[in-house]
């Protein structure tokens, strides 16, 4: 039965991630990026602080620990999430979801940078195929339309370098909250932030957004944003943190399938055959010892039940 629920939470997770970026792409066509980052918080905010009050989980971070959590707001849901749909407006949705496959491998740098963490040879070999398949995917891509294809690429891999970072100073600050606390009020004023600031600034035309648009981003806030967080830590109380972590190996797979059955649209050939390596090296940094996606810092550390902190530390 165990098996069976591992199962069915690795390909709901895996099915989420997969479709998030086709979603963000579709949301992007008519609601400028900002605003639709916005949107997409705002839609999940209330689903998660809801759940926080049934549980009665707290929405604030320990003492000590409140600033931190205004940067959580800040750089780890207001302008990462930005960047990736700004990042769309310019790469393909699967292309997308191959950059962000690469997380692990960014972990792994930022910790050894930050955390002074040390690694072995089989993390380094890991993490050099990986890269070297990544530049191979991106120099091929980047053939036609380079000007533009860069700015988005750029856009993405900013993205995951500030997620790294802020992976890294969540284990380094070691504080323990529910993953309900580190994502309800974080959310919640990350999308205040971003829908004032894309009113202003984008001054979106509402009557221009589409009904796809819009269902995409509700899509992206509800379902993504909350059902497939509750299922990625439901996994990893349930799996072992290698199993979970498989999941950056299959969703960029779903991804560039799904752009290319609906879109009609595919990456070249030769970006097909990096994938290979690319997998392989994420694969080699995953399976490699004291890699930082582990159970002892399971996506920063956050505890995956949702009882209040027995501390005032934070991940």
């Amino acid at each position: 039965m165990r098996r069976v629920a591992i199962l069915v939470l690795f390909l709901l997770v895996a099915l989420t991630w997969g479709t998030t970026w086709l979603a963000m792409r579709i949301a992007a066509e008519t609601i400028p990026p900002v605003f639709a980052t916005g949107m997409r918080f705002m839609f999940a905010a209330p689903f998660l602080i809801s759940i926080a009050w049934l549980r009665k989980t707290p929405l604030l971070f320990p003492p000590g620990q409140r600033l931190f959590q205004l940067g959580i707001c800040v750089f780890y849901f207001a302008i990462p999430f930005s960047l990736m749909i700004y990042g769309e407006t310019y790469v393909s949705s699967g292309l997308a979801s191959i950059i962000f496959a690469n997380m692990p491998v960014a972990v792994l740098i930022a910790s050894a940078l930050f955390l002074n963490e040390k690694t072995n040879s089989m993390q380094v070999a890991g993490l050099t195929i990986a890269i070297v398949a990544l530049a191979g995917i991106l120099i091929e891509e980047t053939k036609t339309s380079a000007e533009s294809h860069w700015q988005g690429i750029l856009a993405l891999v900013s993205a995951v370098i500030i997620h790294a970072i802020i992976y890294t100073q969540c284990k380094k600050r070691s504080c323990t909250v529910s993953v309900v606390t580190f994502n309800a009020l974080p959310c919640f004023l990350a999308g205040l932030i971003l829908s004032a600031t894309g009113w202003f600034f984008e001054r979106p035309q509402v009557s221009a957004f589409s009904a796809h648009s819009i269902l995409a981003t509700l899509y992206l806030g509800a379902l993504a944003g909350v059902f497939g967080i509750l299922c990625y830590f439901a996994l990893q109380q349930k799996a072992s943190a290698f199993q979970a972590s498989l999941v950056f190996l299959i969703f960029p797979l779903i991804a560039v399938s799904l752009e290319s059955y609906i879109y009609g649209y595919a990456i070249s050939t030769q970006s097909m055959l990096f994938i290979i390596p690319l997998v392989t090296g994420i694969f080699i940094t995953l399976i490699s010892k004291n890699i930082p996606v582990t159970s002892r810092n399971r996506r920063c550390s956050l505890q995956t039940n949702d009882r209040p902190p027995d501390n005032a530390k934070h991940s």
